[in-house]
């Protein structure tokens, strides 16, 4: 075994990391540094010190990364209209490429030639956690305790913390895995397992059931200025007060829940449930302006890069050449993408009832179905019989 001088830690206080900490002052004899990253999850962060500390760690950062987590990471997905097999917003995909990249500094801070994560060996966390550690810093050694000790599952995990006196929350009646940021919480493993069971009304946190949502609509208006979000109702907000304000409406009006069996990078698939309701209206607020406001074919070849961008987030290379030439594409794409969204927000829906841009290339008199006299019509004739040629020369090929 390599020797390990320090070693910084992802900690989350939870189940999986509070063993890791104690088994890895055990296994490797050397100091641990402990680091959380605050990316919205909030109370979750209450006592964290005194844990880690009693532990066994040497210190514990906390570290507030919320504004660049919205402002660099979600706001970009948002930009792109990314959406992983068409129905995931990738709350947790996003959030591993900024703690990651955090955890580098704090190594190269501290002098410490490693770093440890909790993801396990079937997840998609190991990779965009290591993938991000190399990219920043390709000599760093990398510890995942899930790949290297004897516990095969979240069971023998309670019994070490049990025999440690570790304090835990997780319990053998709600054994079900959770993620919290800013953007979503996400539920799998557990009770979630068996993709036919509809999951518990109990486990949701930030949304009501569409069915107990408001029975009144409400109306809200989104500003843009270059595709990212700015204001509320006329009210300008920083981004983590933005997304916390959509939230808690999205929430009220049961907006962004999914539940999904998706394919993950090492190639099993996986049930997860998924509250997102800030990121929900947001979707489809920009792609509303952007209805307005893109030429057709800058859409067009955008939304062919979409497969790719999502992808990308999901497996983890966010860091990777391609994916840095992607963004490059898409800032270019929202130049244009300014404006008001109005959207009326009620049990699940965020229905789109208003749109309007200094930039719109909508032209009410060309559109209209009435008479005008910018538009003649007989000139779609010879459009229609230019782009039917080939399909008269290669009649009876098909």
């Amino acid at each position: 075994m390599t020797k390990i001088n320090k070693i910084v830690l992802a900690y989350s206080g939870g189940l999986d990391t509070s063993v890791m900490l104690r088994w890895l002052k055990e296994h490797y004899g050397c100091e641990v540094v402990c680091y959380c990253a605050d990316v919205g999850q909030g109370a979750e962060l209450s006592g964290l010190e005194e844990k880690a500390l009693a532990t066994g760690a040497s210190k514990l950062y906390v570290e507030d990364l919320r504004e660049e987590f919205v402002r660099d990471y979600v706001w970009t997905a948002v930009k792109a209209n990314a959406v992983y097999e068409g129905v995931y917003l990738m709350g947790t995909s996003l959030a591993r490429p900024v703690i990651a990249k955090k955890q580098i500094e704090i190594a190269q801070k501290e002098g410490a030639d490693a770093v440890a994560h909790g993801a396990t060996g079937k997840g998609n966390d190991q990779v965009r956690f290591e993938l991000t550690y190399y990219a920043l810093q390709p000599d760093i050694k990398v510890i995942a305790p899930w790949r290297e000790w004897e516990y095969k599952g979240r069971n023998d995990l309670m019994a070490y913390a049990k025999e440690h006196g570790i304090p835990i929350t997780a319990t053998a009646e709600k054994p079900y895995s959770t993620d919290a940021n800013l953007m979503h919480i996400s539920y799998e493993g557990g009770i979630l397992e068996d993709p036919w069971a509809e999951p518990p009304e109990n486990i949701f946190q930030l949304t009501r059931s569409p069915e107990n949502a408001s029975a009144e609509p409400q109306y809200v208006e989104i500003s843009f200025e270059k595709g990212e979000p700015v204001a509320i109702d006329g009210r300008k907000l920083d981004p983590v007060a933005l997304l916390e304000t959509l939230n808690k409406l999205g929430g009220t009006h049961g907006i962004g829940r999914v539940d999904l069996v998706e394919n993950r990078f090492v190639g099993m698939k996986s049930r997860g449930v998924y509250e997102t309701p800030g990121v929900t209206i947001l979707h489809a607020a920009h792609r509303a302006l952007e209805s307005i406001t893109l030429d057709r074919e800058v859409m067009h070849l955008r939304d062919s890069l979409g497969v790719k961008f999502a992808e990308s987030v999901y497996y983890g290379f966010w860091f990777a050449p391609e994916f840095k030439l992607m963004r490059k594409m898409i800032d270019e794409t929202q130049v244009r993408v300014s404006g008001d969204v109005r959207l009326k927000l009620y049990r699940g829906n965020a229905i789109v009832v208003g749109r309007r841009s200094p930039n719109s290339l909508y032209d009410e008199n060309v559109a209209t179905f009435e008479a005008d006299t910018v538009y003649n019509q007989r000139d779609a004739e010879g459009f229609i019989k230019l782009n039917a040629l080939r399909l008269r020369l290669g009649r009876g090929q098909a």
